[in-house]
């Protein structure tokens, strides 16, 4: 089967995960298949898929033992590849759209895999763990499958399946903004970057209190080395996490704990939770495991108390499963209840940087959420100890809590406290996985030839970047990349010392050295003349 006949019994994506070290006798192959969407597919064709995938990878190997296949480019979709871990490959096959200039970012589409394989892991540890533990892998696809399943609806990929070739004039501006949120542009309130958090700047009196509020919170654990991230509104205020750790978690507060999360149920990785919008592909229809042996394969998605399953699995992505309590700490049932106390079970997270277990405490006063990480093993006699640590918590910083919270809500400017007038912009600094943009508000008045100009910017400083990273191992290339569109706007990108700058000028008849002079001012106003050439 060739490279431009794989996917057609599917059109938009495929996304698959599989083990290179099982499955290589006859009559096991299925054994590697650990996951696969759409799930309802003939195992017949996912093996297609997955044996055309194993196969590039072997073929590149040759030709780099450290970093095979990355991409690969066919006629009519472009495969994706990432291996999450030693021999355990994530790949991912989107459909090219029938517009010649809209295109796919690679490199936000592997960056949309290494996040679900992080919060994964933060939540359940590594594949590799897993089928160590039960070699059969259904322990592993058990947790797969409606990981991943919570995943795509909460972030809305079901939209993925229909949204490069949706390009009539109608539809042409929300699906060409939704390809843009996936490009990495406009993520995913329309102006985030994918794997980065985004910062609330704040004055020097407000950060003395934050950080007198933190000595505070890791305190109420006594002696124990506890951890914390505080967040007002979906912006981090304070970490004390590594960064891996920390974009993680901050990810997961604003999907799952922010009062906008709460208030919203569910809250949708796309400016389409603003909109009423009209999709080809409903979640239903999509996302929902059929009768087919492929369920069988994988496991009944109902993972409740009253399902037939033979794995607990805890499903943390679930909707409408956070509430505040009376006490203001928040609550779920998702990983059980207490049956002794009639209580839930705290949270339990895995951070990758320390490699610990920790319980996960939020509360939230007003626009204030604290998440408080206690490591399992300070905690003797568990609940008990961990509502301990809650109370002792309230009696040690409620009124640091509030004074933290008044302060914050005077400073902040609301949704377009960053905007800046005539400018449209995405600030990324890669060494700290801090990001920074434009309101999406502002976003959504870009044209389509802007945001088609600007994601053809975006995929030639991916590919810039790609090149310097095996010609300069180790070292950030500087660079300035500058597209006019049709439109007459221009796109512009610089690079320099590891941070990153987007923008978009839509004013017509702008010269190039116009356009420049704008970056520099934006970039000595704003950015302290962190992207100026002088």
């Amino acid at each position: 089967m060739g490279l431009s006949s794989i996917g057609t019994a599917t059109e938009g994506m495929q996304l698959c995960i599989f083990d290179l070290r099982r499955g290589q006798h006859e009559g096991q192959e299925l054994d590697k298949i650990l996951y696969f969407f759409p799930p309802d597919l003939p195992f017949s064709t996912q093996l297609s898929v997955i044996g055309l995938s194993e196969g590039l990878i072997t073929f590149t190997r040759i030709f780099s033992p450290e970093a095979a296949c990355e991409v690969i480019e066919a006629e009519r979709h472009s495969h994706v590849f990432y291996e999450a871990e030693p021999d355990i490959w994530m790949v991912m096959i989107v459909e090219k759209s029938k517009e010649p200039e809209a295109i796919w970012r690679i490199d936000a589409l592997r960056e949309v895999l290494k996040e679900i394989h992080s919060l994964f892991i933060m939540f359940h540890g590594s594949i590799r763990a897993l089928l160590d533990k039960e070699p059969g892998g259904g322990l592993t696809r058990a947790h797969l499958y409606p990981f991943i399943m919570d995943y795509l609806r909460v972030t809305n990929c079901q939209h993925v399946k229909s949204c490069l070739p949706w390009m009539s004039a109608a539809g042409v501006m929300l699906k060409l903004l939704y390809q843009m949120a996936l490009s990495g542009f406009v993520l995913p309130s329309l102006a985030e970057e994918r794997r980065t958090v985004q910062m609330l700047t704040v004055g020097r009196e407000a950060a003395i209190e934050v950080q007198t509020l933190v000595r505070l919170l890791e305190s109420s654990a006594g002696n124990a080395q506890c951890s914390s991230l505080i967040l007002f509104q979906d912006l981090l205020v304070s970490t004390t996490l590594s960064p891996e750790d920390t974009v993680n978690l901050f990810t997961y507060a604003v999907l799952r704990l922010t009062p906008l999360a709460l208030s919203s149920g569910a809250r949708s990785w796309s400016y389409l939770r603003k909109g009423n919008t009209s999709s080809h592909v409903t979640a239903g229809s999509t996302l929902a495991p059929s009768g087919s042996v492929s369920e069988q394969f994988y496991g009944s998605q109902d993972t409740s108390p009253a399902g037939d399953n033979r794995y607990c699995v805890v499903r943390p992505l679930q909707h409408g499963k956070w509430s505040k309590g009376k006490d203001g700490f928040l609550i779920t049932d998702i990983w059980g209840v207490d049956v002794g106390r009639s209580d839930v079970t705290t949270p339990i997270v895995w951070l990758q940087h320390t490699e610990e277990r920790m319980y996960l405490c939020a509360y939230q006063y007003k626009s204030l959420t604290l998440i408080l990480l206690i490591p399992l093993s300070s905690i003797l006699n568990g609940e008990q100890g961990v509502s301990t640590v809650k109370q002792q918590l309230l009696e040690n910083a409620s009124l640091k809590i509030l004074k933290v919270e008044e302060k914050l809500s005077k400073g902040w400017g609301g949704e377009n406290a960053y905007h800046v007038s005539g400018y449209r912009y995405l600030i990324v600094d890669g060494n700290r996985d801090i990001s920074r943009a434009s309101p999406p508000a502002k976003v959504t008045t870009l044209t389509k030839e802007s945001l088609l100009a600007l994601n053809r910017l975006r995929e030639e400083v991916d590919a810039e970047k790609s090149r310097s990273k095996w010609d300069n191992p180790g070292r950030d290339k500087d660079l300035e990349v500058s597209i006019r569109a049709k439109n007459n706007a221009w796109a512009i990108a610089r690079i320099i010392g590891g941070k990153e700058l987007y923008m978009v000028l839509e004013k017509a008849n702008e010269t190039l050295l116009y356009a420049s002079d704008a970056v520099e001012k934006f970039s000595n106003r704003y950015c302290s003349g962190a992207f100026s050439l002088d």
